[in-house]
């Protein structure tokens, strides 16, 4: 299958370009549109950028300037769009970091980033307030709290516009550090030319249209959700939805009808606990949306199955990683093969090779690997360089991912080269049983990992989370393993099958496998 081409002037990036002078570029054409809605509140999109200048202007006064890194540590929240596009017009590097993280992870990042000064929310100070002593241009404090007050800075800044800085498009914008949920968080340094190239690749995806509007579940402090819930609707003129609260089946789907949502970005754990609550779909309007987006781990066919019989709406996945945001993905342009995430956007180069770097043919399964001169990419891990050589090697990125291309070019993800093992000798990737497992009626979730065993390597272990109102027990386990060995090979079936109320996982949602793993 072939995409259809691009339009023109598609992913053409001008050697000066300024991130926040790009987002506001529908301003004035979009006016009074609402540019954010929230419970209880809204900015149009002259709105918000009168507030973003007046931000500027007084986060330069107090001596934020070019080059500064500045934490951003805040939940969703419409100073927290503010904040980041104010730093961004002056050419100052927003940190981004999640905002349920403790003091320890708080202070390796300010430490790390040599950040100057923090915005943050008064409800986030009890992590930051133990190392502000460190942060030599203070902390300024939204939504009460003691400090310097977000607020008042607002409203006492000049009532005119700021000139953005003249950055290139190569030049650093903002930092974002994950989790760290594999050793210490890591600084991704993403460049100015970043909003124009992801930007681009996310309106080609899924055209936007004047009326929608566009929630995304997760903290923006996480790329992809920083740029579909935030940047990238500004760019667009189309309306953001602000989720304050951490996602829950019910709060998502309330604000879907609340704010007459269009378009729904999340991550295949959120649409699994919203098809674990029979007849959920039934307490809420959902009309208003026309398409929802999954990333962050593989969604798997049967939940994209169950989601369209029950909702009525498509899920389109997509593939990204940290270091770009999106490769690949499915969408009006392509349409959806359950479990697959799709076709490398126009642009894109993503190559199946073996361990020596050779390329396979297609149906082969091997290392995911994206050409690293794309204009998307990140320019690198901040005061990392062997680790940023590790990653990027001979022209491309390696994603430790695992998966192939079938014979019409759409991408199968077969896990992480860390979570697949070995049992009797072979391979198993635990997407593909995770998959079988979730179409047993009885089962929310899934989770396979290993379990070492001196006769066979490891045993195949599943962890199952049950639907609202099954009983675990043995007859169930049983009926599990016939259920799968009925649907894939017998070397497949699971040795093991455990139960739980819920399945460990990081702040963007997904599954904690080492955490399970024995």
């Amino acid at each position: 299958m072939t995409l259809p081409e691009p339009p023109p002037g598609y992913r053409e990036i001008p050697d000066r370009l300024n991130m926040a002078e790009e987002a506001l570029r529908e301003v004035e054409r979009a006016g009074e549109r609402a540019a954010f809605v929230w419970d209880g509140g809204s900015l149009s999109f002259r709105e918000f950028a009168a507030r973003v200048d007046r931000l500027a202007h007084g986060l330069s006064g107090r001596g934020i300037e070019r080059s500064m890194p500045v934490l951003v540590f805040m939940g969703n929240c419409h100073e927290f769009a503010e904040a980041v596009v104010a730093l961004l017009k002056i050419g100052a590097l927003p940190v981004l970091l999640n905002s349920s993280l403790g003091e320890e992870e708080v202070d390796y990042v300010v430490g790390h980033s040599e950040a100057r000064a923090a915005v943050t929310l008064s409800g986030c100070m009890s992590a930051l307030a133990p190392v502000a002593g460190k942060l030599p241009e203070g902390v300024i404090v939204a939504r009460g709290g003691e400090g310097p007050d977000y607020e008042t800075i607002v409203a006492d800044a000049p009532d005119r516009s700021f000139d953005a800085a003249d950055t290139a498009a190569d030049d650093p914008a903002f930092f974002v550090y994950t989790s760290g949920t594999t050793g210490r968080p890591k600084g991704i340094v993403h460049a100015h030319r970043w909003i124009v190239a992801l930007g681009d690749s996310n309106r080609y995806r899924l055209p936007p249209v004047a009326e929608d509007r566009v929630l995304a579940t997760g903290e923006w402090s996480f790329v992809s959700a920083l740029g579909h819930n935030v940047l990238f609707p500004l760019r667009n003129g189309v309306t953001g939805v602000v989720l304050e609260d951490r996602p829950s089946p019910r709060n998502v789907l309330r604000a879907v009808e609340r704010h007459r949502a269009t378009l729904l970005y999340s991550v295949a754990t959120v649409y699994r606990r919203i098809l674990a609550e029979r007849g959920i779909e039934d307490d809420y309007d959902l009309s208003s949306l026309r398409g929802c987006n999954a990333t962050g781990e593989a969604l798997e066919a049967a939940t994209w199955r169950e989601f369209r019989d029950r909702v009525g709406c498509e899920i389109w996945e997509h593939y990204g990683v940290s270091e770009m945001q999106m490769v690949l993905g499915q969408g009006p342009r392509c349409a959806v093969r359950p479990g697959s995430p799709g076709m490398p956007m126009p642009g894109t180069t993503v190559a199946v090779t073996d361990d020596d770097g050779n390329r396979l043919a297609d149906g082969e399964t091997g290392r995911l690997l994206i050409a690293a001169d794309d204009p998307g990419f990140f320019l690198g891990y901040h005061k990392e360089p062997e680790r940023t050589r590790e990653a990027v090697r001979d022209g491309w990125y390696h994603t430790g991912d695992l998966g192939y291309r079938d014979a019409d070019g759409y991408f199968w993800i077969a896990g992480r080269s860390d979570d697949c093992f070995k049992s009797r000798g072979i391979f198993i990737s635990p997407y593909e049983i995770e998959n079988v497992l979730r179409q047993h009626p009885a089962v929310a979730e899934a989770c396979v990992v290993p379990r070492d065993d001196a006769e066979i390597g490891n045993r195949i272990r599943a962890i199952c989370v049950l639907r609202g109102g099954e009983r675990p027990g043995d007859p169930l386990a049983e009926d599990i393993r016939r259920h799968v060995a009925d649907r894939i090979a017998r070397h497949k079936v699971p040795h093991l099958v455990d139960f739980a109320t819920a399945l460990p996982k990081s702040p963007v949602g997904k599954v904690l496998r080492r955490e399970l793993a024995s």
